[in-house]
């Protein structure tokens, strides 16, 4: 009975974590706070100074730290050697500037409270060392972790990473027990280290490719994600025997596997393991805020939060201005303000050799935690006060007193199609387009594509559409399609507009603005397809000529009765919010079947992809 109580216990704890990553993060997305937020409330919630359904959070936090080291493997996976060796002037130069001018203002801070210099510097150097798992975290939900601008901070993380050995050392040696360990036993920690290193590089080269090759060959799917996860965790174990990272271990293993041909694989595997275990680490760290302890020193945390995340982002701006813009580099200062993991080990170690006590441990441990769940906060607050980008126009031209023949509004995919016949033809195309980089994309392509926003009617004057032949809406946006067709046609009533209609909605919508020609991107494409199919099957040309005509004349019934439904039944298809009238079934000769409703079709597509344009 005891024992099941026990597991009944351990299920419930399960549940509750469960329950607090999948109640709050969405909720905190929905807000706009970002996941990390979510998780870290979570945690606070469920931990001993909330619900108190978790009384030991640094036993999850051992565990959950696995969900950095795989974060770090899969950097990793998508980081050849040849290009980490391209960055290596960032990741020692510039991470070795920002370390050590960071390092130096955070000590001054302590040194001004009162602090004795080795607490100080102790207390500034672990904030100094970034929270790889936030900062990670924010690039990938912003999609910039390939960017310029993630490299260079992956690449002082990476830095920082490295730093936590040579900081363990300093430690020990500002220890007042230092006399205690030699020269000769520090030389010897480090030669294991480099041993460390060197090793996992050998067998990264020499040993995965073979080992892996034999497991593909064997065909057992869970013996591969076995092996997966052995690389990821035995290669952490190997630095940390070393004295070294974890995390470094398991990137430095990614990078060997980089190249691989089971890098793919790979990441598939580690991935849902990797997102698990990220969210239960930051749910452990908001479990590890001691209210208590924060509550009775309230204004010396908050004085430190502020002065370290202060002086850090003031060092970090200062030292990413000499390559960076001042955009890039405010960006930075904040995503990277905050303290990280590694402090609690660095400020742990500093306990244990006598250089802080218990209580300046657990309030510097709150600092971190409180520093890492204002960054969310800090990065909301940087985008409400900055400026949105300006696209540079250099090198582009302006659309001015433009006239041609055909004016020709967007320029993607569907927009270069429609241009080639008209110049072939021989026809006076003039195009214009808002994105720079595909005008300037198309103009090594031979194309001369004007910059202007067609929404504007200024700028439809300029580009010549009253003096053209016909005017050609060919932008991916359906909102932004109908207002440039209600433009035109109220400024040129006499000039003919051709429209591209992303779905069926956006075709009502332009038909009602009354555009002389509209078709839905997708649609006669999609035709040709079910034809190809249909003969594949070895219905006769004739009677697929015949089923698709067919479809043809019904959709266009169907349109006609729901634009006679009236434009608010339009604009509410446009929303998925109304049925399409059910179509009477299509009964080919010879095989019999039933149409799909293509508005449904288009209802469903919509929501699914909206976002992205079809190709042609």
């Amino acid at each position: 009975m005891a024992a099941e109580a026990a597991t009944g216990s351990e299920l419930i704890q399960v549940v509750a974590l469960l329950t607090a990553g999948v109640v709050a993060v969405p909720i905190f997305k929905r807000m706009g706070l970002g996941s990390i937020l979510g998780y870290l409330a979570a945690g606070l919630v469920i931990g001993p100074f909330g619900l108190r359904i978790f009384s030991e959070p640094e036993a999850i936090l051992h565990v959950a730290e696995l969900g950095v080291v795989m974060f770090l493997f899969i950097i990793g996976l998508e980081m050849q050697p040849s290009r980490l060796w391209g960055l290596r002037q960032q990741i020692f130069g510039l991470g070795t500037a920002q370390v050590g001018f960071c390092a130096l203002l955070l000590t001054l801070v302590g040194v001004i409270g009162g602090f004795p210099l080795n607490v100080a510097f102790v207390a500034g150097a672990g904030f100094v060392l970034t929270s790889t798992a936030v900062v990670m975290q924010i690039l990938e939900e912003r999609g910039e972790v390939s960017s310029p601008r993630g490299q260079r901070m992956v690449s002082i993380l990476l830095f920082e990473d490295l730093m936590i050995v040579p900081l363990l050392a300093l430690v020990a040696f500002l220890a007042p027990s230092a006399t205690e360990v030699t020269l000769s036993e520090r030389l010897v920690d480090v030669a294991i280290g480099v041993a460390s290193i060197v090793g996992l590089v050998l067998a990264g080269r020499y040993l995965l490719n073979p080992l892996f090759r034999v497991l593909a060959d064997s065909r057992a799917r869970e013996v591969m994600t076995a092996a997966a996860l052995l690389v990821v965790l035995g290669s952490a174990l190997a630095m940390q025997l070393g004295g070294l990272s974890m995390a470094m271990g398991a990137f430095l293993a990614g990078v060997m596997l980089s190249e691989s041909t089971f890098r793919h694989q790979l990441e598939a595997d580690v991935e849902p393991f990797r997102g698990i275990l990220l969210g239960l680490f930051f749910m452990a760290v908001g479990m590890s805020l001691d209210l208590a302890v924060v509550a009775e020193n309230w204004h010396l945390v908050a004085i430190y939060v502020v002065a370290y995340m202060v002086m850090k982002a003031v060092g970090i701006y200062v030292v990413a201005r000499f390559r960076s813009s001042h955009r890039d580099a405010l960006d930075r200062a904040v995503v990277m303000a905050q303290g990280g993991e590694f402090a609690f080990v660095l400020y742990s170690a500093a306990t244990g050799v006598g250089i802080i006590d218990g209580e300046a441990n657990a309030i510097l441990t709150a600092i971190i935690i409180v520093s890492m769940i204002l960054t969310p906060f800090a990065i909301i607050a940087l985008r409400a006060v900055m400026p949105k980008d300006e696209q540079s126009l250099e090198g582009v031209e302006v659309a001015d007193g433009l006239d041609s023949s055909v004016l020709i509004i967007g320029f993607g995919r569907f927009g270069q199609i429609v241009s080639q016949p008209l110049l072939l033809r021989g026809v006076d195309v003039s195009i214009i387009d808002n994105d720079v980089e595909m005008i300037q994309a198309a103009a090594d392509f031979g194309f001369k594509v004007y910059y202007g926003d067609g929404t504007r009617l200024d700028i439809l004057h300029a580009a010549g559409a009253g003096r053209a032949r016909a005017v050609l809406i060919c932008v991916d946006k359906a909102e932004t399609a109908v207002r440039i067709a209600e433009h035109v046609k109220a400024e040129f009533p006499l000039i003919p507009v051709l429209a591209r209609a992303y779905d069926r909605g956006a075709a009502i919508g332009l038909m009602n603005v009354g555009v002389d020609f509209q078709i839905r991107e997708t649609f006669e494409s999609a035709l040709l397809f079910g034809g190809a199919t249909l003969e594949k099957l070895g219905v006769d040309e004739a009677e697929v000529a015949e089923v698709i005509a067919d479809v043809r004349r019904r959709d266009a019934e169907r349109l006609e009765l729901q634009i006679s439904g009236g434009l608010q039944a339009g604009r509410r298809l446009m929303k998925g919010n109304i049925p399409e009238p059910t179509p009477t079934p299509l009964t080919p000769p010879r095989r019999p079947g039933q149409a799909m409703n293509e508005g449904a079709a288009d209802a469903l597509g919509g929501r699914g992809a909206a976002a992205a344009e079809e190709g042609a």
